[in-house]
């Protein structure tokens, strides 16, 4: 971010994970101590420009913490003043350990303690961060994560001459393509499943170029056929999902926009998760020692959400997380957001 940002009273962008591993039947969740600060907290930093909160929540957990996690679950962001009295925005996600370099202490980070995330709560030097280890907390023990995107950018319908199943991606298409490879290899899936249009399938060719795997053609995330009802085909795209998530497999699933509203409102009602869309609004917290401010209740339950709020952009989609064959958390993956013309 810019001065002249700053100074216009836009948040300093940061992001981090509270990331987790299982050791002799207890979660643990890792906490970073600052010497220049001498304080506690969940490892995080500042976006480098034009990067994606979730890459830089990756990275950062890894430079700070030694440790390469696997995203799961958008957090509930926090918003807070620093010590300058600059606003920032920090996006957080629960992570899985996946491995670690052995941490060696370094000028920025000087200790990594792994705790039960009730005793990193005690630990932790400010209550935003406190809030972030109840909200990971709540969370029932996630076994799968499911990549579900919208095919890129592929022209319009009514300039395509040929069959609209045979219509290819752009030039903006391929390069969204790419964009959602790097995003989208974070969570090491390990099935890749595309819808029968070409487009879907190109939308993920960059990724499966990356994690050298192919791509399996699965017409029940196709439009409806001719003669079958949307509510069918809703159903047996939301049934497909589960089948995928109970095997404790991460995947990455690109459908038709469409398709993806309806399905995900299903899988939203018969789980009922309540979870939120995972938005960067936040919480506004400040940078008060731990104990100024009380963590308050857990927030109050949503409704069930409707087919319109799983509305997709081209080249975007969703992080769904699962408890076994249950859907427990829906995070929408911004794909656009670090880039020129992106959400901001």
């Amino acid at each position: 971010m810019t001065p002249e940002e700053t100074a216009a009273g836009r948040p300093v962008r940061a992001a981090g994970g509270v990331v987790w591993r299982r050791r002799g039947g207890t979660v643990e969740v890792a906490v970073v101590h600052r010497p220049r600060y001498d304080d506690w907290s969940l490892p995080k930093g500042k976006l480098d420009p034009g990067e994606h909160p979730l890459t830089a929540a990756v990275r950062e957990v890894a430079e700070e913490a030694d440790v390469r996690g696997v995203p799961q679950v958008r957090l509930p962001s926090v918003r807070y003043l620093m010590r300058n009295g600059v606003p920032k925005l920090v996006e957080f996600w629960s992570m899985r350990m996946a491995e670690t370099g052995g941490f060696q202490p370094g000028t920025e980070v000087d200790d990594v303690r792994w705790l039960p995330p009730d005793e990193a709560a005690g630990l932790v030097s400010y209550p935003h961060d406190v809030r972030v280890l109840r909200d990971f907390a709540a969370l029932p023990p996630v076994t799968a994560v499911l990549g579900v995107v919208r095919h890129a950018y592929a022209g319009r319908r009514g300039t395509w001459s040929g069959p609209d199943e045979a219509r290819l991606l752009d030039s903006d298409g391929w390069a969204q393509a790419r964009t959602l490879a790097g995003l989208l290899a974070l969570i090491r899936p390990v099935r890749l499943l595309s819808a029968a249009p070409r487009r879907c399938v190109q939308t993920l060719q960059p990724l499966a170029d990356l994690l050298d795997r192919r791509i399996e053609v699965d017409s029940v995330f196709d439009e409806p056929r001719p003669g079958q009802a949307a509510a069918e085909r809703d159903l047996a795209a939301a049934d497909r999902l589960l089948a995928v998530a109970a095997a404790d497999t991460s995947a990455v699933v690109c459908g038709q926009g469409t398709v993806i509203p309806p399905v995900l409102a299903q899988l939203d009602r018969v789980s009922g998760v309540r979870a939120g869309l995972g938005t960067a609004a936040g919480r506004d917290d400040t940078a008060q020692p731990r104990g100024a401010a009380a963590a308050g209740p857990p927030p109050r339950p949503a409704r069930p959400r409707s087919a319109e709020e799983f509305q997709t952009r081209h080249g975007d989609g969703w992080l769904l997380a699962f408890a076994g064959d249950r859907l427990v958390a829906v995070s929408r993956l911004d794909g656009t957001d670090g880039l020129a013309g992106g959400s901001p």
